[in-house]
């Protein structure tokens, strides 16, 4: 998982140590030495994730990540505060200016790089919503409103089987939020399928049950995965062990034991209101994929969506000097199909065709219909050996099973030809990178079909299909 971090601090030591660290690590680094210049870099760069020391002459960390988070371009990106500071009003005061987290100096190489995946892949799929809904609103049909400051009345699952530390939390929390509490991860599973949770609290300490094994099973679900996770720890080796598992499994936060009351509060006014932000992107981009850009047979978006994403799309690549990966894919002898059974079963291949490339393809790809047999599948951040891996496993998924027709004895055996093609950097278009993709579909489709092509290889002139 790559990805751009700016560090912030002004003792230089600081700066070149983590430097060294997350480049080991493959991650693109960036630096600065105080506030003001930090606050340049993320308006110039846009880094995916921002660590930022609280104690610097002239701005502090704390000002500094006000005004990241102040800023409506740019408050979506993670920023991790790093500092000695150990005492809770600063780390509250860190979380109520907007801070996502905080590592203590000298920093854990295991934390911190536990920390960074996490909230990487918390701002790849915020962003990938956010680009959902700014195509949403090149159409007309999406409107922008702020994410409340405050979220009163949250629906909180508390799982936690200690007695006095359930008291405690339900004390801490009740005044302002709906709280529910479970004592056994069957409960907790029956609680989170209801629907009804805004954010669930988790010891890892539980008596009976293995607390990280439960927010695995709650990721896992579909009425939870989107639901934030905040995990409570010992302050022990073996429990700091486990938050790092925890947080790779996708947990949200965390907070160590014994539990400032305040922290808890900033903490869980914090995931709520993300909670309440995330919401809404996906309610307003569900609203507003009406029948203008999807496809009414397939369910999959038509190629006027798919052109105005992908616009969007290479233009945010090119400032993040990021890569476009573009599959087009043609259902080989599709005439055949309707001439011999009728365009009912071809319709029948075309829903069967788009189920399979829901299956194979990922949260953050879209997948189109753009005519016909024709479809596209765009992969954000992929390099071209992602995407032909990807292709072959739609090759296979197509090519492994017949089509069966409902209430008919019939199965109908279909194949697929697909070509692949990249982005080259800021001067290359969208017409451009689709061309290449035709042009290796062709060289696929004229090589023999089933197969996948790449643009890496010289396209024969189209011929008719």
């Amino acid at each position: 998982m790559t990805a751009r971090i700016l560090v912030v601090d002004d003792v230089l030591p600081n700066v070149k140590l983590l430097e060294a660290k997350l480049s080991r690590e493959y991650y693109d680094v960036l630096t600065a030495m105080n506030g003001q210049d930090a606050l340049e870099i993320v308006e110039r760069e846009v880094p995916d994730i921002v660590l930022l020391d609280v104690m610097m002459p002239g701005m502090d960390g704390f000002e500094v990540c006000e005004r990241i988070k102040a800023n409506p371009n740019l408050m979506h990106i993670p920023v991790v505060m790093v500092t000695a500071l150990s005492d809770t009003s600063d780390r509250v005061r860190g979380l109520e200016a907007g801070a996502d987290d905080f590592l203590t100096k000298p920093v854990n190489d295991i934390a911190l790089f536990a920390r960074v995946r996490s909230l990487i892949r918390l701002k790849i799929m915020m962003d990938e919503l956010r680009l959902r809904e700014a195509t949403s609103n090149s159409f007309g049909v999406s409107e922008n409103e702020e994410a409340a400051e405050e979220i009163v009345g949250g629906r909180i699952l508390v799982v936690e089987d200690r007695e006095i530390y359930a008291r405690n939390i339900n004390q801490a929390l009740q005044d302002r939020h709906e709280v529910n509490m479970a004592t056994t991860s069957d409960d907790a599973i029956v609680a989170a399928r209801s629907g009804n949770v805004d954010l669930i609290i988790v010891s890892l300490s539980l008596q009976d049950a293995d607390g990280l094994r439960l927010c695995s099973h709650l990721r896992s679900m579909d009425e939870s995965r989107q639901i934030p996770i905040l995990i409570l720890v010992d302050d022990t080796p073996d429990q700091m062990e486990r938050l790092v598992r925890g947080l790779d499994l996708g947990v949200n936060d965390y907070l160590i034991r014994p539990v400032d009351l305040n922290e808890l509060l900033a903490r869980t006014r914090t995931q709520l209101r993300r909670k309440s932000y995330e919401d809404r992107l996906r309610a307003n981009y569900h609203l507003s994929m009406s029948l203008a850009v999807t496809d009414p047979l397939t369910g999959l978006y038509n190629r006027r969506y798919l052109e105005s994403h992908l616009e969007n799309l290479l233009q945010r690549s090119a400032v993040e000097n990021k890569t476009v990966g573009l599959l087009a894919m043609d259902i080989d002898h599709f005439k055949a199909v309707n001439d011999t059974h009728g365009h009912a079963a071809g319709d029948e291949v075309l829903k069967e065709f788009s189920t399979r490339i829901k299956r194979c393809v990922r949260f953050i790809d879209l997948a189109a219909r753009t005519g016909g047999e024709e479809f596209v599948v765009i992969m954000p951040d992929s390099s071209l050996d992602t995407c032909l891996g990807v292709a072959e496993r739609l090759r296979e998924a197509i090519e492994e099973a017949a089509v069966k027709m409902p209430d008919q004895d019939l199965e109908i055996s279909v194949t697929v030809s697909i070509g692949v093609s990249i982005s080259r950097g800021a001067d290359d278009s969208m017409a451009s990178l689709m061309k290449r993709g035709d042009e290796a579909l062709y060289a696929a489709k004229n090589t023999g079909r089933n197969k996948v092509v790449s643009e890496e290889v010289e396209a024969p002139i189209a011929t008719a299909m």
